[in-house]
């Protein structure tokens, strides 16, 4: 399935919530698991949940199940919005505190063998 937005509005508004934003930039790096973001973000599992549906129901975000596990990454685009949007994000990651982030998520992903 690719990036489908038919309501751009309604994919800003998601993006317009900081937490959602340092999601979407981290999920730029690949696929991620909600542990991993939860990490990085210091956040509970559900929260991070919530805003990892939030982001699937916009059409920013797809998952897959192994197990018990949930991955998630970003949709592949299939708009000019939708590449438009995806060429930010991956701008963000330069900027603070999606750097941060990032990094943050490099050095968790290292100890865990990654």
């Amino acid at each position: 399935m690719n990036m489908k937005i038919q309501v751009p509005h309604e994919l800003f508004r998601a993006l317009s919530e900081p937490v959602r934003l340092r999601i979407a930039v981290m999920l730029t790096r690949g696929e991620r698991c909600v542990c991993d973001i939860q990490r990085v973000l210091g956040l509970p599992q559900s929260t991070v949940s919530r805003h990892l549906g939030q982001l699937r129901a916009v059409g920013l975000v797809r998952d897959r199940r192994a197990g018990k596990w949930v991955y998630y990454r970003l949709a592949d685009p299939n708009s000019a919005v939708a590449r438009s949007v995806l060429g930010l994000l991956a701008g963000l990651a330069e900027s603070a505190p999606y750097a941060e982030d990032l990094r943050e998520l490099e050095e968790y992903l290292a100890e865990k063998g990654c």
